[in-house]
């Protein structure tokens, strides 16, 4: 008989904090099937929480998110899994509870999206980000829904088109990160941080993250297929498939 796939997410509440982990090592916490089906059902079981006020999103490795998982992405139709990523930050957004992401170390293109549809974002300053996709033929369609609305025109340009990597404080003066703070001290601020939030009311805690999100859930909602389906069609491509199969072959 098979044993059951080890748990890639983990939650746990404490102090009205429920905190999401991935812990998928094997592939830096890509958004494989497995992560995402179980970051959805995480995220609902914090938003039905009767003991959760706060959510804190972070990874038990360094990565904090990969990206779209590219063994997947090489071998399959990617519209479900395009599909799914927006899916992702949509339940970010309209969680009705805030949402603080804390940040260890790399994020990488689909990470960044999850990332963009936070509320509060700390990062060590060990933490570096980069959209790759335009080096695989790609684009970051679907996560242009979140990220768009939070970086600046020119930051969002310099960073889709050239897919540099960035350092963390680059990305707090881009509009994506909240505060930069010293790797030894962010589990300690992150908690403060947290517990500062959940002593807000849960009434002014739904209500008010909801008037933050309107304008970025509507917009969303009203281009969500299209750019779950453009996305799709990159992944797809006979270009994106050759540049992906070769950047999992290079050597590590």
């Amino acid at each position: 008989m098979s044993q059951p796939a080890a748990e890639l997410v983990h939650y746990s509440v404490a102090d009205s904090v429920a905190t999401i982990t991935l812990d998928s090592p094997h592939n830096r916490n890509a958004l494989s099937r497995q992560l995402v089906t179980e970051l959805l059902m995480k995220l609902s079981t914090a938003a039905a929480d009767p003991d959760a006020k706060v959510v804190v999103l972070t990874s038990l490795d360094k990565v904090f998110c990969s990206g779209a998982d590219l063994s997947e992405a090489a071998t399959t139709p990617m519209i479900e899994g395009t599909r799914t990523i927006v899916a992702l930050q949509r339940a970010i957004l309209a969680l009705p509870k805030p949402v603080i992401v804390a940040l260890r170390g790399a994020v990488r293109a689909g990470g960044t999206g999850l990332v963009a549809s936070a509320d509060i974002v700390i990062a060590s300053d060990a933490a570096n980000f980069q959209l790759t996709e335009v080096k695989l033929g790609l684009a970051p369609a679907a996560i242009s829904l979140t990220l768009l609305p939070k970086l600046g025109s020119r930051q969002a340009s310099y960073l889709f088109l050239s897919g540099a990597k960035v350092g963390a404080d680059y990305a707090q003066a881009a509009g994506l990160v909240t505060k930069v703070v010293p790797a030894a001290e962010l589990d300690a601020i992150v908690a403060a941080a947290a517990a500062e939030t959940a002593s807000g009311a849960e009434q002014g805690l739904r209500e008010t993250k909801r008037l933050l999100n309107a304008s970025v859930l509507a917009n969303l909602d009203a281009h969500a297929e299209e750019m779950a389906s453009l996305s799709a069609r990159l992944f797809d491509s006979p270009e994106a498939h050759e540049a992906m199969t070769a950047w999992l072959s290079r050597p590590r």
